[in-house]
């Protein structure tokens, strides 16, 4: 009976799904300039994530967290392994659509002013963005404008500085601006990589929160890549700990930090001041 069930019922697909993925760099040649030894950054990584799921991927500097998102947005070519979002295989697009794809998937960097392009205002880095998906935009100023004040109000941004330059925002609001233009092109999913790292404390939480308010608004799906595992326990629903270019250890936010199996999980936990893990 519960096998009948199961036929007429079958499980639901991810909304995001890495199969067996790996990312190799040669850094050695021989001869003819064939490839003799590689950097094996990420090696045979395995993850699933569900639509409106934030799921956080932890680990010090140099463990291969940056390539794996990089592999993920296709900035970065997978030696092997598939690449599943909707049901669909992106290693298996060719590259006229995967820009075409990039739309449904955005990032957001760590450093803000070196991700902003220092000599567009707000309103033409945002507008960019925005035509992206709706190219007829541009044939409107006024409703280009609107749009582009939208997403500014969304982000907590005062539209009337939509003709500044980045330099004359603080750093939280280049944030801001940073996440402002992921959320133009109407993403299914935004990865962000070590968004607060480069921020005040103060401000940290600040753009932890904006994430978290947008997420429930919009029905986005995150992956929140951070080397700070109290950082990623008050925003993610799954952890994921990466070492050396793989998953050693995956679950519940809440289970994996205060009931942690791999030793490296242990060691990263230890790392953090114990007046943050009470809070």
């Amino acid at each position: 009976m519960f096998d009948l069930l199961r036929s007429c019922f079958p499980p639901a697909v991810p909304f995001l799904e890495l199969r067996e993925v790996h990312t190799y760099f040669p850094i050695r040649k021989g001869t003819f300039g064939r490839p003799t030894d590689w950097l094996r950054a990420v090696e045979g990584v395995s993850l699933s994530m569900e639509k409106g799921e934030i799921l956080g991927l932890v680990g010090e500097s140099g463990c291969g967290k940056s390539t794996l998102a990089r592999t993920m947005m296709q900035l970065e070519r997978a030696t092997s392994g598939e690449i599943w979002l909707d049901g669909e295989d992106l290693l298996l697009l060719p590259p006229s659509e995967i820009r075409k794809r990039r739309l449904d998937f955005q990032m957001v960097f760590q450093d803000p002013y070196a991700s902003l392009n220092p000599r567009m205002t707000v309103f033409s880095t945002l507008a960019e963005a925005l035509c992206q998906r709706h190219p007829g935009l541009n044939r409107s100023k006024f409703k280009l404008t609107e749009k582009v004040a939208k997403v500014m109000a969304r982000v907590g941004l005062d539209a009337r500085s939509m003709r500044k330059y980045p330099h004359e925002f603080s750093g939280g609001q280049r944030q801001r601006i940073a996440i402002a233009r992921a959320l133009a092109p109407e993403p299914k999913l935004i990865l962000a990589d070590e968004p607060v790292s480069a921020l005040d404390v103060s401000i940290q939480s600040q753009i932890l929160n904006l994430l978290l308010e947008l997420r429930r608004e919009l029905d986005l799906s995150m992956i929140f890549i951070s080397h700070d595992l109290a950082v990623v326990h008050y925003l993610a629903d799954h952890i994921a700990v990466m070492n050396s270019g793989k998953i050693v250890e995956y679950g519940p936010a809440e289970e994996l930090f205060y009931n942690p199996k791999d030793d490296y999980t242990k060691k990263l936990l230890a790392a953090i001041p114990k007046i943050r893990q009470m809070a």
